[in-house]
């Protein structure tokens, strides 16, 4: 799970903190940092409002320097809703979610392949997080305190075994990787 992330938790972007096509030295190293872990994956998990968002946005840029649309073109992508039935964008898989989305989602990493990445999808990130079935998490940390907005971690979820395996600063935004033991 890869989420942008305020230092007061919140993962909502609200357009004024977070550009993922931010043109600038910290973009490009944090789009560099991007394309690493988009070439350790070969699929993309997302919720139907982040799905549609990206839909919307990604395969129309023309000249993305930052690599996003040449990966989201490339690999398979899953979305999950009950609403939806034509995804509207190739390559792409819905998943029912509701009662079966542990099943589905057991199936997908189950299946041979690399890594498979969620961003944003705040209330499906949520979900995996309670039924456990999140592994690694990366939270790129924008040096910017908000006060509000949703924040990802549930009241319930319980994450005390969290394995610090990286911390790396690009420029003011810090990338912190954990693994959980669940």
């Amino acid at each position: 799970m890869t989420e942008n992330m305020t230092l007061d938790g919140v993962v909502e972007n609200d357009g004024t903190w977070f550009d993922p096509t931010e043109d600038s030295d910290r973009g490009r190293e944090l789009a560099a940092v991007t394309a690493e872990h988009a070439a350790a994956s070969d699929a993309f998990l997302v919720g139907r409002v982040t799905f549609e968002e990206m839909r919307g946005f990604w395969p129309i840029q023309k000249d993305d320097t930052t690599g996003v649309t040449d990966h989201l073109n490339r690999v398979d992508k899953y979305v999950v809703s009950r609403s939806l039935d034509d995804p509207q964008w190739e390559g792409t898989t819905v998943l029912r979610g509701g009662d079966d989305l542990e099943r589905e989602v057991r199936a997908l990493a189950e299946a041979p392949g690399k890594d498979i990445v969620l961003t944003g999808s705040i209330t499906l990130a949520q979900d995996l997080l309670m039924r456990g079935l999140v592994n690694e998490l990366r939270f790129f940390v924008y040096p910017v305190v908000l006060g509000r907005g949703r924040r990802l971690f549930p009241e319930q979820w319980s994450g005390s075994h969290l394995q610090l395996i990286e911390q790396r600063p690009i420029q003011d935004v810090a990338l912190l990787r954990y693994r959980l033991s669940n």
